[in-house]
């Protein structure tokens, strides 16, 4: 499965703001962003970008933010254009339902990347299934657990301590004692702190 392996630092520079794609790194003073001051590329008398350009970073920060490559996040538009409502809320909402995604909402993981790979791995049950497809999609009613044998990794028991300070979206909810998550509802827009707007995107796909 094709996937980006350099530095997801480079990604948020490129985007000009933090995207969270380190965890906890990224309230750190290593942080690149806080380090260099300036986004990469951006250089002093270089003109403003075009509505275009504005809505491409915006497209970029959503792949970004999911680690989503082109082909992918297209058909998951494609996905959202089929579906009846607001395009850009319907695609927020496809990415938020990603397996991966929630894992990392209920505070499995420190970032969505981590969150790929505990999936891939085959730690991560689905309704006492295991899958390792990280762009399944959840339901509402589903049930995310661990696999008895991962229960005994170093990992999880450190998790165990440290999940008490992590918090949880409203339409999720969480067992921190044996770490089984439920889907109790579809996420809508206003539950999710998106850092980009789904206009711009619907805007950039429709020329």
């Amino acid at each position: 499965m094709a996937r980006y392996t350099a530095s997801v630092c480079r990604l948020c520079r490129r985007s000009g703001e933090k995207l969270g794609l380190k965890g906890s790194r990224c309230l750190t003073a290593k942080c690149p962003i806080d380090k260099r001051g300036k986004p990469q590329g951006r250089q002093l008398g270089r003109r403003r970008l075009s509505d275009r350009g504005l809505q491409l970073r915006e497209k970029q920060k959503a792949r970004y933010t999911y680690g989503i490559l082109e082909r992918q996040f297209r058909r998951f538009f494609a996905q959202a254009e089929r579906q009846s409502g607001i395009t850009g809320d319907n695609l927020l909402v496809l990415m938020e339902k990603r397996l991966d995604n929630v894992v990392y909402r209920l505070g499995f993981a420190d970032s969505r990347s981590q969150a790929r790979q505990l999936v891939q791995h085959g730690h991560i049950m689905l309704n006492d299934h295991k899958t390792d497809i990280p762009s399944c999609l959840v339901k509402e009613g589903d049930t995310i657990s661990w696999k008895q044998s991962s229960t005994k990794t170093e990992y999880y028991k450190q998790l165990i301590q440290d999940i008490e300070a992590k918090s949880v979206l409203s339409w999720l909810s969480l067992d921190r004692q044996n770490l089984v998550g439920q889907v109790l509802s579809l996420p809508t827009p206003e539950d999710i702190d998106a850092k980009f707007e789904g206009k711009s995107i619907v805007e950039y796909y429709s020329r």
